[in-house]
């Protein structure tokens, strides 16, 4: 997933944007950090379950976020809806986009199913963030 951005556009389309992760995997969060460090973002919350999203939600100055759909054995559902009534746009990003009942609610907001390349990562929180 870690594929260079190389194009001039793409490297800065997150430029000074402060993003919230919610990913319960290291690793995928380590990746989806330099992704999006590589796009010009801002980490503002890099959270591993909901308790840490809520505050990072809460506390931080976030632009956008990107959330896994279940973190542990918890649904991220309620950061989600946090996000959707402040007006805070973010997008899903998911291993499991095809059988998750959780994703019934969230008709018509991005979902992007894992592992996505980089490109599709920023392109999908530049589009959500943009078009708010």
């Amino acid at each position: 997933m870690t594929e260079q951005l190389v194009d001039s556009t793409r490297a800065t389309a997150l430029r000074g944007t402060r993003v919230m992760i919610v990913e319960d995997d290291v690793l995928l969060l380590m990746d989806l950090e330099a992704i999006l460090r590589d796009a010009g973002a801002e980490i503002a919350g890099g959270c591993r379950n909901v308790a840490e999203a809520f505050v990072a939600a809460r506390d931080c100055d976030i632009a956008v976020a990107i959330l896994d759909v279940r973190v542990g054995r918890e649904t991220t559902a309620p950061v989600a809806r946090q996000l959707a009534s402040r007006g805070t746009p973010f997008i899903f990003y998911t291993g499991q986009v095809e059988n998750d009942p959780q994703l019934a609610e969230w008709a018509g907001y991005t979902i992007l199913s894992k592992p996505a390349r980089a490109s599709a990562i920023v392109d999908a929180l530049a589009g959500v963030l943009h078009r708010n």
